[in-house]
């Protein structure tokens, strides 16, 4: 089957109408203004400039919604990228430069992901892996904000979790109260916002007016100590530009690969997550290879105009949702809006307290950690506890990179095991009851074994976790008989490890005077023992597709 391209913008069209058009132009401008103090936020505390998180909401929320595969799907920047963005920019090695070759390096894998249909395995990766990620990110990103949330004033941070902390509690004697103010009020009008203005968002509201309070304190009063964005970026701009990067030498793209491969698979989870979350609500189907496309297209893009890595954004999503956005215009009406804004209003930018922008990140590691899932998944399996301590502790004490490898190494463990778990081999010595497996053939309903046959069914996949278990039973069992018939109805697939154990297994019966049958075997297994030259060894009429006829073969050879 195909890979086929059909982004959801160019199916809704057909049928689109005033009206749709109008709710989306209401969703779009909404997403906008919610969209606004998000991207200048999550730009600032990736260690770029505001501005680079406007233009990565600007452009990758344009690409997203004009070729992915979700009606609804919202991109830009995410707070799920900062900590792997800033270590990028933070390494002087990489820095602003190493973060774009990544950037589109994370998008060419994202684009192979979808043109291999690889859409639908990464929904796949285990529950608990997925929580333990976003936890350890929400409560890292909560981390790096405590310095503008408290005005400590510290110009050189380490980068690690644990070192992070240590400077903390030496500096915590320069705690700026004002700071303090600014940022609690921030974190509670975003609150309080919802309650009582349902569709001005909270951030929008705290930004205005812990801004127009923060401008009043420091130019008409006394008070010091009040950092602005203008105080960190003097050279706030308001332009989109081509800027290019230079291409990467072999080492370097080496260099790079890990931090790409953890910016693919975050911006491949999170987007997936977002679309299947948006149809829960809207009762639509996304497409998920063509919305990896379009993400992988996106990420492409940006670097070449300063942006930073772009994904689907789940609270910028439901927004649209909420607010009566259907279709993928009200994505490229909130771009748009985000352009007009940085054309004409970003000036007025370099006027928001750090602080501010401190709560509004507060509030979003809160949102992400998913403490009450967090919580309620301690109390499941042992399994799933080790995996998501462990996905958590790796994600804030060592390094995101290392905790995404481990994390996906630990999907397939648990993937395997489960499958082991389910897949099972079981023997048959002298009658086979067909009655209860609905599988009557002829009319008969139980089938005798001669003396010398015994049947080994294989319940499941024929990997090499079943393969092994399926060898460590033939030893158990020790004896001899003179025919094996080996019933495989229930093997959907054989892996290359499967094939050559059974190919082993053929090769010690035949030394041992034994006879292989083999039953039930579906088209695709067949088709992997003929190309093997498996089939040429055991016989041709030795591969039965029914437990009747290879029974029939297997008592044959007993004279």
């Amino acid at each position: 089957m195909q890979f086929s391209f059909k982004p959801k913008l160019f199916t809704i069209l057909k049928n689109y109408t005033k009206e749709k058009f109008i709710a989306d132009l209401m969703a779009g401008l909404i997403v906008g203004i919610v969209a606004l103090p998000l991207a200048i936020a999550f730009g600032i505390a990736s260690g770029v400039s505001p501005e680079q998180g406007l233009i990565t909401a600007i452009i990758g929320g344009f690409i997203v919604s004009f070729f992915g595969g979700s009606s609804v799907q919202i991109g830009g920047p995410t707070g799920a990228f900062i900590i792997v963005v800033f270590g990028i920019v933070a390494n002087p090695e990489l820095g602003v430069s190493g973060l774009a070759m990544a950037t589109v390096i994370a998008g060419i894998i994202l684009m192979l992901m979808g043109f291999l249909k690889l859409g639908t395995i990464i929904k796949f990766i285990p529950y608990p892996i997925i929580v333990g990620f976003t936890s350890g990110i929400a409560l890292t990103i909560f981390s790096t904000q405590i310095n503008d949330l408290l005005g400590l004033s510290i110009d050189n941070m380490p980068g690690d979790f644990i070192s992070k902390w240590k400077v903390y509690f030496q500096n915590i004697g320069n705690i700026n109260f004002i700071a303090v103010g600014l940022s609690f009020l921030s974190i509670f009008l975003i609150i309080i916002t919802p309650k009582l203005l349902k569709k001005i968002p909270g951030s929008l509201v705290a930004i205005l007016v812990v801004t127009l309070i923060a401008y009043l304190l420091k130019n008409h009063t006394d008070i010091t100590g009040i950092t602005t964005i203008g105080d960190k970026f003097p050279n706030l701009t308001a332009s989109i530009k081509f800027t290019g990067f230079e291409l990467p030498t072999m080492e370097k793209i080496n260099q790079l690969l890990p931090s790409a491969f953890t910016i693919a698979m975050l911006g491949g989870i999170e987007s997936l997550l977002s679309a299947t979350v948006a149809d829960g609500v809207t009762g639509d189907n996304h497409d998920s290879n063509t919305e990896l496309v379009a993400q992988g297209a996106a990420n492409i893009v940006v670097p070449f105009f300063g942006g930073i890595p772009v994904t689907g954004a789940i609270a910028r999503t439901m927004t649209n949702i909420n607010n009566g956005g259907r279709s993928p215009i009200a994505g490229i009406i909130h771009a748009i809006v985000l352009l007009l804004i940085m054309l004409f209003l970003v000036p007025l930018a370099k006027y928001i307290p750090m602080a501010c922008l401190a709560g509004v990140l507060v509030i979003v590691s809160y949102n992400m950690s998913e403490w009450r899932t967090f919580r309620s998944l301690l109390k499941n399996s042992k399994s799933d506890v080790a995996v998501l301590l462990s996905t958590f502790l790796i994600t804030i004490i060592l390094d995101l990179t290392i905790a995404i490898e481990i994390g996906m190494l630990l999907a397939m463990l648990l993937f395997m095991r489960r499958m082991i778990e389910v897949s099972n081999v079981s023997v048959t010595t002298d009658v086979i009851d067909l009655s209860n497996e609905k599988e009557i053939y002829q009319k008969e309903e139980k089938l005798e074994l001669k003396k010398g046959v015994e049947v080994y069914e294989i319940d499941g996949p024929f990997f090499f976790g079943i393969a092994s278990k399926f060898d460590a039973y033939m030893k158990v069992i020790g004896d001899k008989p003179k025919v094996r018939i080996i019933r495989m109805r229930k093997v959907p697939f054989m892996d290359s490890t499967g094939l050559r154990n059974l190919e082993s297994l053929f090769r010690l019966s035949k030394a041992e005077g034994i006879v292989i049958v083999l039953s039930g075997v579906n088209e695709r297994v067949r088709q992997m023992l003929k190309v093997s030259g498996l089939t040429e060894k055991i016989g041709e009429e030795n591969i039965c597709d029914h437990i009747s006829k290879a029974v029939e073969k297997g008592n044959s050879y007993i004279k």
